[in-house]
């Protein structure tokens, strides 16, 4: 158990009166009342559960918009979990999600990194390149059925300009990962993907997510953004559908990631 574990004798064991709010399918998710009331995660990754203990303490020492960590398990707890502070908050309207995304992002990627990857619980890489090329082997080995679209985005990556400055990403963006307060603060949800590398990854992701069919819809979330930011956003999004090919679950996921890879519309 970590030091911080001790508030209010959370030990994350699930309460008798605990309310399950599980959604996802790699995790148990609890609302538990009391003096503190908080949410209670229980990951079927203990490396999940590492990184996102790690994004909210770095979140909290910049005062950026997340939730609180209450209690973090240790390495050897069985299930790993962490316990947050209960919000107020409601889903923000898909019809606001990019406009209400802005600050939140802005403040976000204000917070630098000190290497390329997630921040806690895997392999820590060097390079922007490095990353991404690590990225592209774990997908290429789970979708043997897209070799040349593999092969094209890993020289697509060493064509590009990857003097990147990395920065905090929360790199899971979608639809019930922002919420608005009751005072209309805005802030970011389950950062257990977390990672340092280049923002406009974070955008690509997200409109993968957000099931587009060209990620340009999202890139004025980019201030200033250039040529070379679409073509960067463009070559991310495609690394992202690959992802989705090779390792989604959901069969109708993996078949739209792969015909937009292969279809005409994609540079």
């Amino acid at each position: 158990m970590s030091p911080d574990s001790a508030m209010d004798g959370i030990d994350g064991r699930v309460p008798p009166s605990a309310r399950e709010i599980t959604t996802g399918q790699t995790n148990r998710v609890w609302s538990v009342e009391g003096p503190t009331p908080y949410i209670l995660k229980h990951y079927g990754d203990p490396s999940r559960a590492a990184n996102e203990a790690a994004a909210l303490r770095l979140l909290a020492g910049h005062r950026a918009p997340a939730p609180q960590l209450l209690a973090a398990s240790s390495g050897s707890s069985t299930p790993p979990w962490t316990a947050q502070a209960a919000l107020h908050a409601k889903p923000v309207h898909l019809d606001r999600l990019l406009a209400d995304l802005a600050e939140p992002l802005a403040a976000i990627h204000r917070i630098p990194g000190t290497h390329f990857g997630r921040l806690a619980g895997a392999r820590q890489n060097h390079s922007w390149t490095d990353y991404l090329h690590d990225r592209l082997r774990v997908y290429a080995a789970a979708a043997p059925a897209l070799p040349a679209v593999a092969g094209r985005l890993h020289h697509e990556v060493d064509a590009s300009d990857n003097a990147i400055q990395p920065v905090l990403l929360h790199h899971d963006l979608q639809p019930g990962h922002l919420l608005c307060g009751p005072a209309g603060s805005r802030l970011l949800i389950d950062w257990e993907l977390a990672i340092f590398g280049d923002h406009r990854s974070e955008l690509a992701r997200l409109a993968v997510r957000l099931d587009l069919d060209d990620p340009t819809p999202v890139l004025p979330l980019v201030s200033g953004a250039d040529a070379t930011a679409e073509g960067r956003l463009h070559l991310y999004w495609r690394i992202h559908l690959l992802a989705d090919a090779a390792l989604s679950t959901d069969r109708a996921v993996r078949e739209r990631a792969a015909g937009r890879l292969l279809g005409p519309s994609v540079r």
